[in-house]
């Protein structure tokens, strides 16, 4: 039998099954009507669990593990479209409505932000980036940013989130299990490093470098290739070119942005040192309350998953079955307990998506601990 053979005979069988799959739904739907009469969840895992047990059965070995994906997406595809009858009542639609109906104009260009650092670190370059002007009050954590905004001492917060070469800031994330905020905005910012020193040291003479870990990370070579030198952390890329100042010592240098050279009355050693020259750093702008500004197309999330294989396919079944693109998806330990794990998620659609107001009412019904950290535009 010929190609063109084989494809017409595939198009009929595909018909059959879109036949068949439209009856499923349609007995899906009447199902979930009678469930929600009876005041019974939409999931009956007992159910499921046992009909694919009797379909691996059935079918050929060699095509079991396949007919065990297929019917569990057919599972996942039934149940969202069961509770796309619904109309339940959702904490999280009501939070997407009520802030996409608020009249922000435009994102604000004056605000009070909290950064952590000081003068010339690279949160305050970012917060320039976002705003004209803003006014700064630093800190010298990243939890005292999250506190000046839950306190409503600042209106922002601007904190880094993860950097192209190095990585997440993991503190970062752990203070985002924490705390109760929304993101607002974010930018990539272009991060360039630079060995700083006290005026009339020498390179040869440098014994200790100090730095924030990540930018120590993102100049992992320069560094490697330099023998013999201490690397120190500190709180933070520009407080360590502030003590750098006052300290005084020639043996000693510290990994900086350019402009606390001039900041600090250092000189430059070294220019350009990170591992490379397409070297990002992305920060978040945080707010106490969601605030959903005209062009926004980013959502994040964050979700505890029930322990068990399947749990995450299964939230990222949802986001394919509603067409929705997943352009991240991050994990971190939960504090105190053992081999649990949450899942950041960045997933890019409007924010007046039915589809991801589905999705999301879904996933906050479904996980065990489910976060909206907000829509917004990134630049």
């Amino acid at each position: 039998m010929d190609i063109d053979k084989l494809n017409e005979e595939m198009d009929s069988v595909d018909d059959q099954l879109l036949k068949l799959f439209e009856q499923r739904m349609e007995l899906a739907q009447e199902i979930g009507r009678q469930k929600r009469e009876l005041s019974l969840l939409v999931a009956d895992s007992e159910h499921e669990r046992k009909t694919l047990y009797r379909l691996c059965e059935k079918a050929r070995p060699e095509l079991a593990g396949y007919v065990k994906v297929l019917f569990s997406s057919l599972f996942e595809i039934s149940r969202s479209h069961q509770k796309a009858q619904s109309h339940y009542d959702s904490a999280v639609k009501k939070l997407l409505d009520a802030a996409a109906g608020q009249k922000h104009e435009a994102f604000p260009l004056r605000a009070t932000v909290a950064c952590q650092g000081v003068e010339g670190a690279y949160s305050q370059a970012a917060c320039d980036k976002l705003f004209s002007p803003a006014d700064i009050t630093y800190f010298n954590s990243f939890e005292g940013v999250f506190q000046a905004v839950d306190s409503s001492l600042c209106r922002f917060g601007v904190v880094p989130l993860e950097n192209s070469s190095a990585g997440s800031v993991n503190e970062v994330y752990d203070l985002m299990n924490r705390y109760r905020f929304y993101i607002v905005r974010s930018i990539k910012l272009p991060i360039t490093h630079t060995l700083l020193a006290a005026p009339g040291a020498k390179i040869d003479d440098i014994k200790e470098v100090f730095s924030h870990e990540q930018a120590i990370r993102q100049c992992s070579r320069f560094l490697k290739s330099w023998n013999g030198v201490k690397i120190t952390e500190c709180a933070n890329t520009a407080i360590a070119a502030k003590q750098a100042a006052s300290s005084g010592r020639t043996d000693a240098a510290v990994i900086s942005s350019r402009d606390c050279a001039e900041l600090y009355g250092l000189q430059a050693l070294s220019f350009n040192i990170q591992n490379t020259d397409n070297n990002y750093t992305r920060f978040i702008c945080i707010s106490k309350k969601p605030e959903i500004y005209p062009g926004s197309h980013k959502t994040s999330l964050m979700l505890a998953l029930e322990h068990k294989p399947g749990s995450l396919y299964s939230v990222l079944a949802k986001f394919y079955t509603h067409g929705i693109n997943m352009n991240k998806l991050e994990s971190r330990p939960i504090s105190g307990q053992n081999f649990e794990f949450m899942f950041y998620f960045d997933i890019d659609t409007p924010v007046i998506s039915d589809e991801l107001k589905q999705v999301l009412a879904e996933l906050e019904q479904e996980t065990d601990m489910f976060d909206y950290l907000g829509t917004y535009q990134e630049f």
